[in-house]
Parts: C-alpha cells; structure tokens; sequence
C-alpha cells in the first residue's frame, strides 16, 4: 500500500517509510481555491488576535528573532500612547524605553528561555510610555521555533499591571508599618514601667530627704526628663495605634507644645519652627483623639520638611475663628456651617508626595481622621510663597476641673483603706506600695493572679476596698483577675493601669466603658489623685 501526498513543485515525500509515486499535477482553480481559504483563515486569525487584545486592553509586539524587526499588531497607541512610525520597526525601540534598572535583568531573562528551549516565557517590568510616564508591564510570550529548535519569533502579550502594583506595594508598605507598631507598643510599655519607677523615685527623693540646692536641682533634672521620655512614649503608641480610643477634650495649645520638641527633633536645623498661638484668656479646647491628631500635625510636618529641602520655615498657629458664608475660608474640602466657631492649627509649606520623597500617613489618612473628630480640612497653595494647611474643629467648653485638687500646701491626698496592688514588673510594683504606703494606706501586694487569690483567701477580714491592677499579667489577666475579685468582694473598685495600647488586648481583657484607668507612666501625685478619687465615688 502507498500513501502519496505533494507539494507545489509536484515533488513527492515519504510518509512511514514508504516509496511514493510521482503526484498527479494540481488543477490550478483548485490552487487558486486553497489559496483563497488559507488567506481568508489568515485574516479570520489575524482578525481574532485583533479582538482578544482589544478585549483586554493589552498590547501585542512581534518579534522576529533572526531579523530583529518589531511590529506591533496590537495596543501601540492605546496602551502606551506611540504611534507606529516611532518604532521603526526595530527591536531597539523596546529595549530603548524599557526601564534602565530593569534593562538588563530582562534581557538575560528572555536570552535565557531562547537558549533553554523554552516555549514560553513572562516577566515583569517598567516601560516608559510616550508621555514620559513608567508603567509597569506583565509580558507574556510564545516562542515559535523552526524544525531544528531555533526561535525565529517572539510573540509577546502586555498587560499594564501598574494599579496592581501600586495595591502591593501598599499592602507591602501596611505590613511593614504594623511590624513596626507592634514593635513600637511593646518598646513604649517596658519604657513606660521603666519610667513609672523613675518618676516615683524622684518625687520620694524630693519629698522625704527634702532636698535643696544642687542635690534638689539634680533630681528635679531627673523627673523633668523622664516627663519629657514619658510624651515621647505617648508618641509611639501614637503611631502604633490599630483603631481610634475615645476623644477627649483638650486645649489646642498644649498639644502644640507638648510637639514642638519632636518637630524639632524630625525637621531638622535648616527648617526654623515658628509657633503662634492664641492668647485667649479663656482656653480654646477641641474634642478628639490627642494621639490621631499628633499623627496629623506630625506627618504635615514631614511633608513641609521634605518639600523645603534647602531649608525655610515651619509655622504652627493656633487661633479661634467663626465661619459664615462670608468668611469661609478658599481652598476648603467642605462646606463649612454658618456661625460655628472653631479651633484651628495652621501649618505651611505641605507638599504632596508626587512632587518630593515624602513620609507619614498622608493627606488622606489626615483628612479621614480630621472628619471623624467632627472636623474640616482646607489647602491653599500658591506658587513661590508656600501651601497652607488649615484644619478646623468645633470648639467645645471646657472640661470641669478634676474632683481632686492638690492642696495650696503641696500635700497629697491620705486614707487608711486597704488596697490591692497586682503588678508583675517589680519596679512599678514597689514604687506604687511604697507611695500608698507613704500615703496613710494598707497595702498589699502580689506579682500575679494566683498569688493574689492566695492572699486574699489567706486574709482574716478579706475585705480590700481598692484593686490597683496592671492589665496585662502573666497567667491571668488584670481584667479576669478582677471579675473574679467582684465575685468574691462585690465592693471593691477597681483602678487599671496599662502602658499599652487598650485595642491592642484581647477583647475580653479590656475594660468597659465607665472603668477607672491610669495610664502610665504615673508620678506619686497623679497616682494619690487617682486613688482618692476612686475610693471616694459613688459607684
């Protein structure tokens, strides 16, 4: 049996081995019809490639190996903005405008599949489209090959990937961010126990040895400086903080100058800071979040200082201002309400981070958090005199004064009631009993839960009128420590302490709204106050 089939020139070939006979001449409307479908199956193919990148929105560039000539069938224009002539042809166009740090390792790249064999290859890289701007591209290629395995063409498909990307690297840049909060957390609670003790010392020191002169000045420089530690904490569980705490209300004022170290400290010595603020004989206060808005003034602080490389001047103001339809201030976000009076901070020279390598949260991270405190935001700009940043809030009354005032003779607060001290760090443990025993109290104290029911059982008239608890404990919590302690001694009150964060416990380990709290660090007269407060309230 033979099997017979020919080509054009009427030469025949083996199939399996087996001799053929001569083909018989082809009748030429039936090459002419064979030519006409093959053309037409060409176009439908062509017409197909045509469709399925138009549908995606991707390019396509064909590249001739042997060649190097570069065409491109599809997405030219419309994805990258060139027109046909500005290519050439020439595989050198793609080289040119592929990015230059991403240059070499895509060549090698694609050099690399050639040479193995491959029949497909990927990559991703920065290609600059013909309005100067990179974006990043997802090639996908097919590798056609001749009978001896030689690439003769390189079909690639792009996909611009950049919004993908950009979702990454934020993603990236949000990971990194909470690593870096949980680290700065954990830093400020050991450093607020740290500080705790420090700031219990040195009021002992100055109260039972009354010092004076140099001795006094010294110690005096000591708690002065754990202060100044003790806001610095406050500004890394600041920057910590997973979720907004409760506001409070409080003087503009003293949020500015609580900050005018650390702005110091971030902007550098060729930016002067300049800080104008309200003299108001009554006090201009603000509700909200002390920590959320030290984020906002600290990141357009950043921002100012990175716009003003060669140096200039930061101003902070504060002021009181009331909004009419008349007196709206240009460049607002929103529409202000007649008549309402409010507190602002001004601060220029904000720059957005396309124009210059800023840092921080941003603008829209400040807008949202000035919006959930009840606030507006508003920018102006104007070329070679600076950008002004102004954030207003609603100005609200006063807070009433503390229950408790120190007494014009210096002395704090005594009692003689029975209080609980539960604190694992040994430090902040004996500084506390030592103060409330200085004070007049009975005090007893234990390290953990355990031993703290274990003396609580062991004590004849088992009654404890106050707990004084750390919130995070080994073994059992400061919150379930207390809820088993209200079961056995309903009576008792209940004063938290924490150098943590309260979002940053598990759920069940936090206490409810309405429960007392002193954050630390604490000095002797903050922790008097507390207790004196607590054991003498109604609840």
């Amino acid at each position: 049996m033979r099997l017979s089939t020919g080509n054009e020139n009427g030469e025949t070939t083996r199939l399996g081995g087996v001799n053929q006979s001569p083909a018989i001449p082809r009748c030429p409307a039936y090459e002419y019809e064979n030519r006409a479908l093959s053309e037409n199956r060409r176009s439908e193919n062509q017409d197909h490639l045509e469709i399925v990148a138009r549908a995606t929105n991707d390019a396509v560039r064909d590249w001739n190996v042997k060649s190097g000539l570069l065409s491109w069938p599809q997405g030219l224009e419309s994805l990258l903005g060139y027109e046909a002539a500005a290519t050439k042809n020439e595989i050198g166009f793609w080289q040119k405008n592929v990015h230059s740090e991403d240059r070499a390792r895509i060549a090698a790249s694609i050099r690399d599949a050639i040479a193995a064999n491959n029949q497909h290859w990927s990559g991703e890289y920065r290609f600059r489209r013909a309005d100067g701007n990179y974006v990043h591209l997802l090639e996908r290629a097919l590798i056609l090959r001749d009978g001896q395995g030689h690439a003769v063409r390189f079909v690639g498909s792009l996909m611009d990937i950049t919004a993908r990307k950009q979702l990454q690297d934020q993603l990236c840049r949000s990971q990194k961010m909470e690593a870096f909060g949980q680290l700065a957390g954990g830093v400020a609670h050991d450093f607020n126990n740290f500080l705790t003790t420090i700031l219990g010392y040195s009021d002992l020191l100055l109260q039972d040895l009354h010092l004076k002169g140099v001795l006094a000045s010294h110690v005096a420089e000591i708690r002065s400086a754990a202060g100044r530690a003790s806001d610095l904490t406050q500004h890394l569980l600041a920057f910590s903080r997973r979720q907004p705490l409760e506001a409070e209300t409080v003087e503009v004022n003293s949020i500015i100058t609580n900050l005018e170290r650390s702005l110091l400290r971030l902007i550098g010595e060729n930016i002067h800071v300049v800080c104008h603020l309200h003299e108001l004989k009554d006090s201009a206060c603000i509700k909200v979040d002390p920590g959320q808005l030290n984020q906002i003034i600290l990141n357009l602080a950043v921002n100012a200082r990175d716009a003003m490389r060669a140096g200039g001047t930061l101003t902070l103001e504060t002021s009181t201002v009331s909004i009419d339809k008349e007196t709206r201030p240009s460049g607002g976000v929103e529409h202000f309400e007649a008549g309402e009076v409010k507190a602002h901070v001004f601060e220029p020279f904000f720059t957005t981070k396309n124009e210059c390598a800023g840092t921080g949260l941003g603008l829209a991270t400040s807008y949202g958090i000035v919006r959930q405190s009840g606030g507006y935001i508003a920018i102006e700009s104007e070329l070679g005199k600076g950008t002004a940043v102004k954030i207003y809030f609603p100005r609200v009354p006063a807070p009433p004064p503390p229950s408790y005032k120190k007494p014009v003779s210096g002395k704090l607060p005594t009692g003689n009631e029975t209080i609980l001290v539960l604190e694992d760090d040994i430090s902040v443990r004996h500084i506390s009993v030592r103060l409330l025993r200085k004070l007049g109290y009975e005090v007893i104290e234990a390290a953990n839960g355990d031993d703290a029911k274990r003396l609580i059982s062991d004590r004849a008239s088992g009654n404890v009128q106050l707990l004084l608890t750390d919130m995070v404990m080994p073994q059992m919590s400061g919150r379930r420590f207390a809820d088993w302690l209200r079961q056995t001694i309903p009576d008792t009150k209940i004063i938290f302490i924490s150098g943590y964060l309260e979002e940053s416990l598990h759920p069940h380990d936090r206490r409810d709204h309405g429960m007392f709290f002193l954050a630390k660090p604490f000095d002797s007269e903050q922790l008097a106050m507390k207790v004196r407060e607590v054991l003498d309230s109604k609840l």
